[in-house]
């Protein structure tokens, strides 16, 4: 075993060798017994392969990550080493200028990536020599993941260069083959660096550092073999030999502290400074290592980069050797040695990298003004900065003196040195200048100085500055202008090198990018800026080589600002891309090349602005540069095109040539107009960019061109082509030199005329150019061909035919169809290849021939010379629309992406049709009904082939008009169709045998234009063609203007009840569609459609309420808001559609949700005038919704006390409430009398009654619920007892409150009244019954009797409903009818043995079960009794047997009651009578059920897997809207507060855990279905059949349930958190999951094994859910007033406390802050006010209630 060096942490580490002494030694017989050939492979094998391995730790993970890094890049290298093998193959090049300039720009460009990959290769590899150097544990391994994955993926991209190159290389710089070699030798050097760097290869340092090197060496080769070596051999010299001095001195600094370490008696002290010394021996060969490899590429930033860090790890090393020599010994002597040492080391280390930093700055001096104008140009730009602070202006103003006094000096001093008087009399006139406006500045800051509050002194140094800056330009111009080219020559470069490493980071990074979105985008950014690469490396190549040469530098800007937005949008879609890359040393790579990328722009968008400022307006000369050099490449051109030497360039096609010249064709055009209108302006600046714009212009036209010409196989047509194009350069050239002779006089009109007429030639050589375009002539031709035909029309008289009609007409006819034919083939051909549109052409001028001269015979037979002229002239109109279409397909064959293009073409046929046809019509009359078939047939034959691409536009209609288009037309189509089959059949036709046909035929078009209109029905919906609903709902306001309204059949308060219920209807529909343009904008339609149908019923009763209130006004305010309330469902609905167009329109979001809160808002006030028209009434409507809400409520805490998940949240008893209870529940007596007089009262009175009834029965509602929980969920039957007490009690009131809002205002004798009386006394009845039932609750002797008496009770008010003539609002089906009966059979045996067994508990359960069952079979009766479909003599005996059967379960309740009272076996046996009258009800019911279905009715499915598959596909949906929680975030607030638990966290959190809950509870639930299916409860055998689908039902019912409320709880919260929704909404919805999972567990529970696996499971998971659910009503309520409990309130008081310091934006203006604080006092005041008020009303109201306290109350009391 070898042991290597090690980073041990307590300080010492050994060195031994315990293996290579055993190798050595001789055997016991001497050496020549020692195998040579088999003892090394062995002993070999064991120290490498067994024992070094042995003793290595395991790899941490992302040691692990490094070696896949490291695995993946050594792939990558060994595809690029074999992709080196071989030279890639170009097609044959010409020697033309076009193609040696291709050939120059592709070398220039391989060139520049190659230097750039290399430079990304030596820096990578100096990243991992300083990011190995210390111990593997602090070793950041992810970086040199990234360091290595940034040297495979630049090796991989430069094998592809450097193929390329390699096969574009000549003998000059060296063989192709030479190259190739060179890169091979560097990608081994790669591959023995990967090797040496693994974590398992346990090489030693000297390795990795070796590799480096010999990358290094390879790196500096290969730059030399393409001629890239910019560092000179002398600067890479004097590199290195710094680096050695370096070197040395860290030797000698090692040789002192070891002198040091010999006399340091302290152990661990020693072992510091030998560690040290070490340390600082390794760096500096670290660093001389990273000398060696980026010496050959210093040039490069990232590779300076690294050298200097490499120095600093030296300087840092140097240091903590000094330290620890001082720590180690006192002695002077030694230390002072020690520190002169460390001082050489430190200025050997200074001179090399100020060696380096030097490199940028080398190459020719910039002058002797560069400091003083570098001055000016800051100095004034603070100066400009400082505006507002005189002082800081008249200190830069100083400095700004000194500058310029110097600059004059110099100037001064040359222009007397200068030999040359033209150039002194330059210089001084300069210096000159530049003193005066020195002067003048001067004068401008003293006047500064002197008032410094005086803006206009301010103002005037300003401009002083300015003029001191621009005559600084004047005078130092070539100076600076150099200095700035050569700084944009560098931006240039760097940024094409940054965005060709971002290229190659992201291909790397495609392989682990988790986003195809995000990659594509990447990708797509990443082929726009290699695209402008090329321009940009060509740009600085230009300027380099001819320095002095306006239009290089022009090219250089020019490229340099087209790469800023690719670029930009590059580094955008590269930190978009970050993220979702998994592999972290391939994001890093991304990261980070896309920061550098980001450095370049700024620094190129710098660079470029002042180069352009800098370099003034040249781009008139420049652009007749560049169009004179296109003349000359297409004059080559020409030459070697008649030599048959012109060869396309590689990736040119003459399809894609021909396009382009096309496109650019109109470019052109348009670029010159834009010139020849700046010229004629004077506008030099506007010329210029023309100028410019027209020459780039003309480089794609000259090189499509060339490519046409080079691909063409037509030796002429290329000719042509190629003299076309020169003659349009040189008409170009001439253009722009007018132009620019046109800006020296603009407004000399000889100028101006000879400017048009040049234009005027250059527009006709770009037609001739366009027109050589392969297609283009035979288009020409057959224009042609079309003329001279048609000059057959132009002759007095036709000569009379000499064909039969019947024959001429014929031959007309199918001349018709056969042009009819070519033009739709002229139409598709300009889609396809050029060829296709000349053989389209040439046949329909063939086929125009033919029809002319049928025409012509047609004309013949005229009978009058006015029907000859006119079928001439119809011909002579066929003849224009014929040459038009072929224009238009010319046209779009050249550009097909011109605007309207394709739209002109299609007019265009259609024109040709349309001229055809009516030619056809003036010579077919004598047949009726024929000429318009013919023209129908026609013209479906035009239209057919637009079908066949629906992508291209044939109208500038929009999609929305399209779809009413399509719909009013498809009508019309039905009708049509409808009428051409009718006529068809009774006219008098002789085919009588087409009959049977044209039946069918327009039968299968009405089935189509059926199938069209749903289809645009449902497009409408789901794109938001909403007209139709606002249509209907402006309609239905206008009928609220009706003079007369129809005769009012009810009272307002019947109205009053009907409009409030619509008006929340809509508020709710509103609060949905909030909800919804958040997280389901598709599902808006549906919404808007429902708020359409409850405005129109809205109206109606709205009208009536309006014509029924007193007084007038009232009635009048009504009409009113009902209006507004139409105008802003209108806005609504309108918004709604706009955002289904756009789902991720966060404006028109925004915009729906002010209408929505706008709806609301005019909701409230509807209602408030309903409540001007009877407050007492609106506020009866108010109380009886919420006590609905109470009963809904109550139901569902029922079905939790059934399924045994009631608890108390503490060890709290009944007692502890019993007291409550009765206290609120006479209070609610004494409402209900207030309420019962209110009716006779004021409305004022009614209403404040109706109040206090609704507050007092929600908190007895409470409290009782709080008192059954008390009694704890082990005696379910009695908590189930109590709370329908307290359920009978609030419906008892709803009733009262309906009762009292329809007697109100009525005299003593109404009967309305004598309603309310019966009401009051159920009320009364109902109240005696709860406190009885309190009372007896804990009494276990007599619990069961009173439960058994208020069930009785119960069952009788149901009845009483029951045979109430009331209609119900919704019918079920004969099928729930008969499964209702289930429910009393059951409760009927529950009953007896009750009577039997005399046991209070049999009788608890017996009575909520007889509660439930004839409540539920009641209800489902009377609701399939009046469905539509049931005669009256059906529905008489279902309700008959319905109520017989009611009376005699209460005949058998009271007779167990009886014998609970005395026990006795006669009574007892009694039972079984009564029960069998009970049965022979309920089979005369379901007889009754049964003749309700029909005959036609079959049985359903079996229901046990319908069962099973509703729970699974609940879950699934449950699941799905957990998902979509998960990705929810709270809404942004500017301020959080930290000490309290944040309120939009928690309705997140909880909503997240009860949708996971009710997810598993449903999956609980199918297993539990499962189960009783194994066990064989539950099956499809025809026994049980009716029993499990009665059980199936409830269970799939209640499963729906669930996942429906959970998705509704899911949106609301996600609404609730991003403020679109109400904390209400979102309680609601948590009571209703609440609600759905308590039934689901009572439907599981029915049949289920108490005791089994999946109940009990069952069992928890609804105690999670439950909980969960509770959590969330406790969350949601923070922010309401709803809750009594003492932790809701403490959460709600963090909530709210909260939202005091939000959302508060504090203007930083004096006089607005102050209005601001005026602002909030007087809020803050207000609401004082208005709280005081309040409080006042309270005290009266509390007041008032104690006065008439009730006698037993204060009994109690006492």
């Amino acid at each position: 075993t070898i042991l290597q060096q090690q980073f041990n942490r307590t300080g010492k580490a050994e060195h031994g060798s315990v293996a290579l002494p055993a190798v050595m030694r001789s055997g016991s017989s001497g050496p020549e017994t020692f195998n040579i050939g088999s003892m090394p492979s062995p002993q070999q094998q064991v120290m490498v392969g067994q024992m070094h391995r042995g003793h290595m730790p395991p790899l941490t993970s992302a040691q692990q990550a490094l070696m896949g890094t490291i695995n993946t890049s050594m792939h990558a290298v060994q595809q690029a080493q074999d992709d080196l093998s071989e030279l890639d193959s170009l097609p044959p090049l010409g020697q033309d200028m076009a193609s040696r300039v291709w050939v120059q720009n592709k070398v220039d460009e391989s060139k520049h990536e190659i230097h750039s990959q290399v430079d990304a290769i030596t820096a990578g590899t100096a990243s991992v020599v300083n990011l190995t150097a210390g111990d593997p544990a602090d070793t950041d391994y992810t970086a040199v993941g990234c360091a290595i994955t940034t040297i495979s993926s630049n090796l991989t991209e430069m094998s592809k260069g450097v193929k390329l190159l390699a096969a574009l290389m000549d003998d000059e710089v060296g063989s192709g083959e030479d190259l190739l070699r060179a890169a091979r030798t560097l990608a081994g050097a790669v591959s023995d660096l990967l090797k040496a760097v693994q974590p398992t290869s346990g090489e030693p340092r000297q390795t990795v550092l070796t590799a480096a090197g010999s990358i290094g060496q390879a790196s500096g080769d290969l730059l030399r073999q393409i001629g890239e070596n910019e560092t000179d051999e002398r600067f890479q010299d004097v590199l290195m030999s710094l680096a050695k001095a370096v070197a040395n001195a860290a030797a000698m600094l090692v040789l002192k502290a070891k002198n040091v370490a010999q006399v340091a008696e302290d152990t661990v002290l020693q072992n510091r400074v030998i560690a040290a010394a070490t340390q600082c021996a390794l760096s500096t060969s670290q660093l001389v290592a990273c000398a060696k490899v980026v010496s050959p590429t210093i040039s490069s930033p990232v590779c300076q980069e690294q050298l200097i860090e490499a120095g600093k790890l030296v300087d840092r090393s140097v240091e903590n050797c000094v330290r620890a020599c001082q720590a180690a010994t006192t002695d002077s002597e030694l230390l002072k040695q020690v520190s002169a040492a460390a001082s050489v080391v430190s200025q050997a280390l200074h001179d090399l990298l100020q060696h380096v930093r030097q490199f940028a700055s080398r190459g020719e001096p910039i002058g002797r003004y560069d400091q003083a104008t570098d001055t000016i140009m800051c100095v004034t730009e603070s100066i400009f900065s400082s505006m507002g602070d005189a002082g800081e202006m008249v200190r830069q103003a100083r400095v700004l003196a000194q500058a310029t006094s110097d600059l004059v000096n110099a100037m001064r001093s040359d222009a007397e040195a200068e030999i040359d008087m033209e150039n002194s009399k330059k210089l001084l006139a300069a210096a000159k200048l530049l003193a005066d406006s020195t002067a003048r500045m001067v004068e401008a800051a003293k006047g500064a100085a002197a008032n410094p509050e005086n803006e206009d002194q301010q103002q005037r140094l300003r401009e002083a500055a300015e003029g001191l800056r621009v005559a600084t330009n004047a005078a130092a111009q070539n100076a600076i202008k150099k200095k700035i080219v050569n700084r944009l020559e560098v931006a240039a470069k760097q940024a094409a090198a940054a965005a060709t490493q971002t290229i190659a980071a992201s291909q790397n990074a495609a392989v682990s990018n988790k986003n195809p979105a995000a990659q594509q985008q990447l990708v797509q950014s990443c082929k726009a800026v290699a695209d402008h690469i090329p321009q940009l490396v060509q740009g600085v190549r230009g300027s380099q080589a001819q320095a002095e040469d306006l239009s290089a530098q022009l090219a250089l800007i020019i490229s340099s600002q087209n790469f800023l937005q690719p670029g930009s949008k590059m580094v955008s879609s590269a930190k978009a891309a970050v993220p979702t890359v998994s592999d972290q040393a391939a994001a890093m790579q991304l990261s980070q090349c896309a920061k550098n990328l980001a450095t370049s722009l700024a620094e190129l968008r710098t660079a470029s602005q002042k180069a352009h400022e800098a370099c003034g307006p040249m781009e008139i000369d420049s652009a007749l540069n560049t169009v004179q050099t296109l003349k000359n490449e297409l004059q080559d051109a020409k030459m070697a095109a008649v030599e048959s030497q012109l060869k396309p360039l590689p990736g040119e096609t003459l399809e894609k040539c021909a396009q382009d010249l096309g496109s650019t064709s109109k470019a052109v055009g348009s670029s010159m107009a834009q010139l020849l209108t700046c010229a004629a302006q004077g506008n030099e600046h506007y010329t210029g960019v023309a100028a410019r714009e027209t020459a780039q212009a003309l480089k794609t036209l000259a090189q499509a061109a060339r490519g046409v010409a080079a691909s063409t196989t037509d030796p002429t047509a290329a000719h042509a082509m190629l003299d076309s194009a020169r003659d349009v350069m040189e008409g170009s050239a001439m253009l722009i030199q007018e132009a620019k002779q046109a800006l020296i006089a603009p407004g000399d009109a000889e100028r101006q005329q000879r400017l048009a007429q040049v234009a005027k030639a250059v527009s006709h050589s770009l037609n001739n150019c366009v027109n050589c375009l392969p297609g283009q002539k035979d288009v020409d031709v057959a224009l042609k061909s079309i003329g001279e035909s048609s000059k057959k029309l132009l002759v007095d008289s036709l000569p009379p035919s000499t064909k039969p009609f019947q024959e001429a007409q014929s031959e007309l006819n199918q001349a018709a169809a056969d042009l009819n034919q070519s033009a739709g083939e002229v139409v598709h051909a300009t889609r396809g290849q050029s060829g296709e549109l000349a053989a389209a052409s040439g046949k329909f001028s063939d086929d125009f021939d033919e029809f002319l001269d049928a025409g012509i015979e047609m004309a013949g037979q005229a009978q009058t010379k006015e029907d000859q002229i006119q079928v001439i002239g119809n011909l002579k109109n066929i003849s224009m629309a014929s040459s038009k279409l072929l224009l238009a397909a010319k046209s779009l064959s050249v550009d097909p992406g011109a605007p309207n293009a394709k739209n002109l073409l299609a007019a265009a046929a259609r024109a040709v049709t349309e001229s055809i046809n009516q030619l056809i019509t003036l010579c077919t009359q004598q047949a009726p009904g024929q000429k318009e078939c013919d023209n129908a047939l026609r013209e479906l034959e035009t239209v057919k082939g637009m079908l066949d691409n629906p992508n291209e536009p044939v109208s500038d209609l929009s999609y929305f008009d399209c779809i009413e288009s399509v719909m009013e037309n498809s009508k019309v189509l039905g009708e049509s169709m409808a009428g051409i089959s009718q006529n068809a059949k009774t006219g008098d036709l002789p085919a009588q045998h087409t009959h049977d046909a044209i039946t069918e035929a327009a039968q299968l078009m009405k089935e189509a234009v059926d199938d069209i209109m749903v289809t645009l029905n449902e497009a409408a919906s789901e794109v938001g063609l909403v007209g139709g609903m606002v249509d209907a709902i402006a309609e239905a306001m206008s009928k609220l203007d009706e003079g007369t309204p129809p005769e009012p059949k009810g009272t307002f308060v019947d109205y009053q009840t009907t409009v409030v219920k619509y008006s929340k209807a809509i508020a709710v529909t509103a609060q949905e569609m909030m909800t919804k343009s958040v997280t389901n904008p598709e599902e808006l339609g549906g919404l808007a459609s429902q708020m359409t149908s409850d405005y129109g019923h809205l109206a109606f009763q709205g009208q009536m309420a309006a014509a029924t209130a007193e007084p007038e006004e009232i009635g009048f305010q009504i009409r009113t808001r009902v209006q507004d309330l139409g105008h802003g469902c209108i806005f609504l609905v309108q918004k709604a559609g706009a955002l289904q167009v756009c789902p991720t329109d966060s404006y028109t979001k925004r915009e729906l949700i002010e209408c929505a809160r706008a709806v609301t808002e005019k909701v409230s006030l509807v209602l408030s005038a309903l409540q001007a028209g009877n407050k007492g009434t609106q506020a009866c409507i108010t109380a009886a919704t919420a006590v609905s809400g109470i009963i809904a409520d109550l139901d569902t805490t029922i079905m939790f006390a059934t399924a045994g998940t009631l608890n108390a949240e503490n060890s709290e008893t009944f007692a502890d409430h019993r007291e409550n209870i009765l206290k609120t529940a006479k209070a609610l007596v004494e409402d209900t009398k207030l309420l019962v007089s209110g009716a006779a009262s004021t409305p004022d009175k009614l209403a404040q009654a109706a109040q206090s009834s609704a507050a007092t029965i929600t908190q007895l509602a409470e409290v009782v619920k709080l008192g059954a929980a008390s009694l704890g969920s082990d005696d379910p039957e009695t908590q189930v007892v109590l709370i329908n007490a307290i359920k009978d009690v609030a419906k008892a009131l709803s009733d009262l409150i309906s009762a009292t809002k329809g007697a109100a205002s009525k005299p003593a004798d109404d009967p309305s009244m004598y309603q309310l009386k019966g009401a009051a006394k159920v009320m009364v009845t109902n109240v005696t019954s709860l406190l009885k039932t309190v009372k007896a609750v804990e009494d276990e002797a007599t619990r069961g009797t009173r439960a058994l008496e208020a069930t009785i009770e119960c069952i009788k008010q149901e009845l009483t409903v029951f045979q109430s003539k009331d209609v119900p609002e919704k019918t079920s089906s004969p099928e729930e009818s008969i499964r209702m009966t289930k429910g009393i059979t059951m409760a009927t045996a529950k009953a007896v043995a009750a009577g039997n067994s005399c046991r209070q508990e049999d009788v608890i359960a017996t009575a909520n079960l007889s509660r439930k069952a004839v409540s539920d079979m009641l209800t489902a009766c009377k609701q399939a009794s009046f469905h539509p479909d049931v005669s009256d003599e059906v529905r008489t005996r279902a309700l008959r047997f319905g109520t017989e059967c009611t009376l005699g379960y209460l005949d058998l309740l009271e007779h167990v009651l009886v014998i609970l009272q005395k026990p006795t076996p006669e009574l007892k046996q009694q039972l079984a009578a009564f029960s069998k009258r009970v049965a022979g009800a309920v089979t005369e019911l379901i007889q009754a059920a049964e003749a309700m279905k029909g005959t036609e009715w079959v049985d359903p499915e079996d229901p046990t897997v319908v069962a099973e598959t509703e729970l699974l596909g609940a879950a699934a949906s449950i699941e799905a809207a957990a998902k979509k929680l998960e990705q929810l975030k709270p809404r942004a607030k500017p301020k959080q507060a930290d000490e309290t638990l944040d309120f939009e966290e928690q309705i997140l959190e909880a909503a997240k855990s009860i949708a996971a809950a009710t997810s598993a509870l449903v999956k609980s639930a199918s297993a539990a279905q499962r189960e009783l299916v194994a066990q064989g409860k539950v099956g499809s055998i025809p026994a049980n059949a009716a029993d499990d689908g009665q059980w199936s039902q409830g269970l799939i019912s209640a499963a729906r349930m669930v996942a429906a409320a959970t998705s509704s709880l899911c949106e609301a919260a996600n609404a609730s958190v991003q403020g679109h929704a109400s904390e209400e909404k979102l309680i609601s919805s948590a009571k209703q999951v609440a609600a759905s999972t308590a039934q689901l567990l009572v439907a599981c529970k029915v049949k289920a094994d108490q005791d089994s696996e999946a109940m009990r499971r069952l069992q928890v998971m609804v105690t999670d859910a439950g909980g969960k659910i509770l959590l969330l009503e406790r969350a949601a309520g923070n922010a309401v007033k709803r809750a009594s409990d003492n932790l809701v309130r403490a959460a709600q008081k963090a909530a709210f406390g909260k939202a005091d310091d939000d959302d508060v934006v504090v203007k930083t203006k004096f006089v607005g802050g102050i209005a601001q604080i005026i602002a909030a006092q007087e809020e803050m005041l207000k609401k004082e006010r208005e709280l005081e008020e309040a409080r006042k009303k309270l005290a009266q109201i509390r007041q008032q209630q104690y006065k008439f306290l009730p006698t037993e109350l204060r009994e109690d009391e006492g």
